[in-house]
């Protein structure tokens, strides 16, 4: 399986990678991170490079790519372009017990064609 995992430095990302990293090795996945800024404020290029860091201890040989426009956009024309699927890390639940997402989660929910697994 060819899957495309969107990063964009948060905890819950973060928590998402590594989830996926450890699926990844163990179902002989082909991985490849794509970095972008979220709503947080982080530095893309730590980001990009802990990634970088976890695939080289896991054994991967994925790609690290960095995403600078729409990254709704931008996630969903890369996801369609030959992966079976998408992972994110996001998604908070209120008091009443809905999910809550933000933006880029949301477009990308709506506009993949590619299945997209919510890691919380």
């Amino acid at each position: 399986m060819k899957v495309l995992l969107a990063l964009d430095g948060s905890e819950l990302s973060m928590r998402a990678l590594e989830e996926t990293v450890e699926r990844a090795r163990a179902a002989g996945d082909s991985l490849t991170v794509a970095v972008y800024e979220g709503p947080q404020a982080v530095d893309l290029d730590d980001v990009a490079r802990r990634a970088r860091d976890r695939l080289d201890a896991a054994g991967l040989d994925g790609d690290v790519r960095r995403i600078d426009t729409d990254p709704g956009s931008e996630l969903v024309a890369l996801a369609e372009d030959g992966y079976d699927r998408l992972v994110m890390g996001g998604g908070t639940i209120s008091p009443m017990g809905k999910i809550r997402i933000g933006d880029v989660i949301e477009f990308v929910l709506v506009n993949a064609q590619t299945t997209v697994t919510l890691v919380r």
